[in-house]
C-alpha cells in the first residue's frame, strides 16, 4: 500500500484566500516555516500506479497537477485515478468532484446517505452515470475498490461511523440537537493491505469506545487536527463557533486528541485537516513542538505515507 497526502489543510486552505492573519501572511511571503497547504485529501494505491482518492477537495485540480503520479499517461485523455471514496458531504470533501466532469470513467464509493445528498443536488449530474459508477457502501462492511477495468485493487476498505456533524450547507432548518446527524453522515476510512492498517479520519467530534477499539494497533492514523483549542476561532475573532459546534475535537486540552491517544497504541500518528488558525501549521511554534514531543506528525501536501 502507498498513500500520498494531496492536501493537509481544513476548509479554505492555508493561506485562506480572505485571511490576513499573521500565519497566512507568512505563508504568502513564502516563509519556509509556514508552508502552504491545500484542502484535505488523500490518495491511496495498491500497486503504486492506479489510485483512489479519499475525498475530492475543491483544490483537486491543483493537487493533481502537483503530483506526477496522478498525471495522465496514455492516449489523448486518461487518468490513473480509478475512484473516489467519500467521508462526508461537506464542500471540502465533495467540491472537487466537479473538476472530474470531463467524462472520465471512475467509481464513487460512499454511504447511501452521502449518495442521496449528491443525488438531490442537480449540479452533480455533470458526473455522467455512463462514466461514473456510484456504489453505496454499508457501514462496517469491507469491500475491495476495483479498477475501471474491473481488476482488483489489492486494497480492502471499510467505512465506519465517527461522531461528527452534518455538512454545513445541510444545517438549515435543523435544531441544534440534530446537527450531529445520523450514522453515515460522518465516517472514517480504514484501508488494509498485507497486514497493514491505515485509518483516515479528517473530521471527528469525540473518541468513543468503538473508535478507540478500532484505532488500537493501527499502522498509521491520519486524524482530525482542525483546531488547537475549542474556542480558537472565537478568541482570534474569526467566527462565533467553537470546535465542538463545528463537529471537531481539539488537539489540546484534557479531552483533546493528544490526551485521548496517550493510551491508544498506534504505529504512526499524523494530524490532518488543519485550520489556518491552528498554530501547529507553523514549524517554529510552541504548539508544533508540543505535538511532536507527543509523537505526532503534522501533515503537509505531498507527504508520503507508507504503512
Amino acid at each position: 500500500m502507498r498513500a500520498v497526502v494531496l492536501g493537509a489543510a481544513a476548509g479554505g486552505g492555508f493561506p485562506q484566500w480572505n485571511s490576513n492573519a499573521e500565519a497566512c501572511r507568512r505563508a504568502r511571503r513564502g516563509d519556509p516555516a509556514a508552508r502552504s497547504r491545500t484542502q484535505a485529501s488523500l490518495a491511496v494505491s495498491g500497486d503504486g500506479e492506479r489510485w483512489f482518492l479519499i475525498n475530492a477537495s475543491p483544490d483537486l485540480r491543483q493537487q493533481i497537477e502537483a503530483r506526477p503520479c496522478l498525471h495522465p499517461r496514455v492516449g489523448l485523455r486518461s487518468s490513473p485515478i480509478e475512484g473516489v471514496i467519500l467521508t462526508g458531504a461537506d464542500v471540502d470533501a465533495v467540491g472537487g468532484l466537479l473538476h472530474m466532469r470531463e467524462r472520465q470513467a471512475f467509481a464513487l464509493y460512499a454511504t447511501q446517505r452521502m449518495l442521496d445528498v449528491l443525488e438531490a443536488n442537480p449540479i452533480f449530474e455533470v458526473l455522467s452515470p455512463e462514466c461514473v459508477r456510484r456504489y453505496a457502501v454499508p457501514l462496517g462492511e469491507s469491500f475491495q475498490p476495483r479498477h475501471v477495468d474491473e481488476s482488483g485493487s489489492g486494497l480492502e476498505v471499510e467505512l465506519f461511523d465517527v461522531p461528527g456533524k452534518v455538512a454545513l450547507w445541510l444545517e438549515a432548518g435543523r435544531p441544534l440537537d440534530e446537527l450531529a446527524g445520523a450514522p453515515g453522515d460522518t465516517v472514517g476510512v480504514e484501508v488494509r493491505s498485507n497486514g497493514k492498517r491505515l485509518l483516515y479520519i479528517p473530521g471527528c467530534a469525540a473518541i468513543n469506545e468503538a473508535l478507540r477499539h478500532r484505532l488500537r494497533e493501527a499502522s498509521v492514523v491520519l486524524f482530525d487536527g482542525t483546531l488547537w483549542q475549542d474556542d480558537e476561532m472565537i478568541r482570534q475573532g474569526l467566527g462565533p463557533k467553537s470546535g465542538r459546534r463545528m463537529g471537531h475535537m481539539s488537539v489540546s486540552g484534557p479531552d483533546g486528541t493528544l490526551a485521548a491517544f496517550r493510551d491508544i497504541p498506534v504505529g504512526r500518528k499524523i494530524l490532518i485537516h488543519i485550520n489556518n488558525s491552528n498554530p501547529i501549521l507553523l514549524d517554529d511554534s510552541r504548539e508544533r513542538a508540543g505535538v511532536e514531543k507527543e509523537g505526532w506528525e503534522v501533515a503537509y501536501d505531498g507527504m508520503e505515507v507508507q504503512p
